[in-house]
């Protein structure tokens, strides 16, 4: 049996490509996008079409969701299967979502709950995994200059998002919404598991009627006609923010939830990350591989970027702590790098989501954070006790290893996809 896999150069593709190889499924691979991230959504049409049409096909798969397949699925009557890795995923407010050629796998349960009413029988909640034999593989043909090279106190592998803060980018606000704003941040960074800054951008609308329910994903809305009833903060942003009435998505989507998520969010994150980092780096030797600008953190040391597949897991394994901090449009799932971390058998200490405790023990397979005096004082702890910390990485190595590798997620995905086409 084949399936087509269009690709657009995820980190996860090739993990799954061989999951879905070693359960005799034959994988076309579809690569344009891999290499020109330009490819618009005819181009992808005609691509997917042609494959199509020279294939019988069992489905076609990709990471996120790409509604330009869907469509072309929906008309030759093929299921098409993706499998989100990242929030907000703004296509998924296309009228596509609702095809009925659908199989669509969210890692995110908010994300999950937010989406699953507009094709119920066809969204699903799916956490994410890490390829454990891969990172075994890496550590254990390592040399010893090299785990010696990677070896930190505590370590953290990532962009601070300031180079690409969507929100820094707005002109024309407000004093008034930008100190709105500027509050909103300094209240959400101070609570963990809940994410309440779409609730914020509505608290003080005109008229109650007017939230995130009335712009329900796959139904029609004139955004501009709603305006009235808007918060005044969000009546600011309706008017200097163009991807809230450009965007093709803009009739479907709510203007509050991609606000919260596409540009405060990610504001959030570019402070939230400064200020940890600045913050453990008074005390401790913190190393932080990015390509993003430091100059903000002189004590932090900035060792450049990491290759994904060989430097990466060696990081993980030979750092003392692993800090995460996943950014807040994810509100509640674990990111890929919270698998990759514990599958490289790290210590991780990441900011607490509400999925953490469903597929990990706190405190016996991973640490958490709740605020940032107990991320002080837990690395504190962790850098003193080590045959605690080795314990702890261990068993999260073990948990991950057992239930949380592609190998399951996949046969989850197919047993799933099979009971349902």
């Amino acid at each position: 049996m084949e399936i087509l896999f269009y690709r657009y150069g995820s980190i996860c593709e090739p993990d799954i490509i061989k999951c879905f190889r070693s359960m005799e499924l034959e994988v076309v691979e579809e690569n344009s996008q891999v290499t020109n991230k330009k490819v618009s959504p005819s181009e992808t049409v005609d691509a997917v079409s042609t494959l199509i049409e020279k294939h019988t096909f069992l489905f076609v798969f990709s990471i996120n969701f790409f509604p330009a397949i869907s469509e072309i699925c929906q008309i030759y009557q093929i299921p098409y299967v993706c499998w989100t890795v990242d929030c907000p995923v703004m296509e998924l407010f296309s009228p596509a979502l609702a095809n009925d050629c659908n199989r669509v796998f969210m890692f995110d349960k908010a994300q999950y709950e937010y989406f699953r009413h507009v094709n119920p029988e066809r969204i699903f909640h799916l956490p994410l995994a890490t390829n454990v034999s891969r990172w075994d593989q890496v550590i254990s043909q390592a040399s010893t200059n090299d785990l010696k090279r990677f070896s930190s106190d505590i370590s953290f592998i990532g962009s601070l998002y300031a180079e690409k803060d969507p929100y820094d980018k707005i002109q024309g606000l407000s004093e008034y919404t930008k100190g709105y704003v500027e509050g909103m941040i300094e209240a959400q960074l101070q609570v963990y598991g809940y994410n309440m800054l779409e609730d914020l951008l509505n608290a003080c609308a005109d008229s109650p009627t007017v939230s995130s329910d009335n712009f329900l994903p796959g139904s029609l809305h004139n955004v501009k006609n709603q305006k009235a009833g808007l918060s005044p903060v969000m009546q600011d942003f309706m008017e200097h923010v163009p991807d809230l009435t450009k965007s093709p998505y803009a009739p479907y989507f709510s203007p509050s939830y991609i606000m919260a998520h596409h540009f405060i969010g990610m504001h959030a994150a570019v402070i939230e990350r400064h200020r940890l980092l600045s913050m453990l780096s008074e005390d401790h030797a913190v190393d932080l591989y990015t390509f993003s600008d430091t100059s903000r953190l002189p004590k932090v040391h900035n060792r450049g970027g990491a290759k994904t597949l060989t430097e990466m897991p060696l990081i993980f394994h030979q750092s003392r702590i692993n800090l995460n901090m996943t950014i807040r449009p994810i509100q509640t799932g674990l990111s890929l790098r919270v698998f990759d971390i514990l599958g490289c058998g790290g210590f991780l200490l990441t900011n607490y989501q509400q999925e953490l405790g469903e597929l990990y023990e706190i405190g016996k397979d991973v640490e958490v954070f709740t605020s940032k005096e107990e991320l002080a004082d837990k690395a504190a702890y962790y850098l003193t006790h080590e045959e605690e910390r080795q314990k702890i990485a261990r068993s999260g190595y073990e948990k991950t290893r057992a239930l949380h590798t592609y190998e399951t997620r996949i046969s989850q995905m197919i047993r799933i996809i099979f009971k349902t086409i």
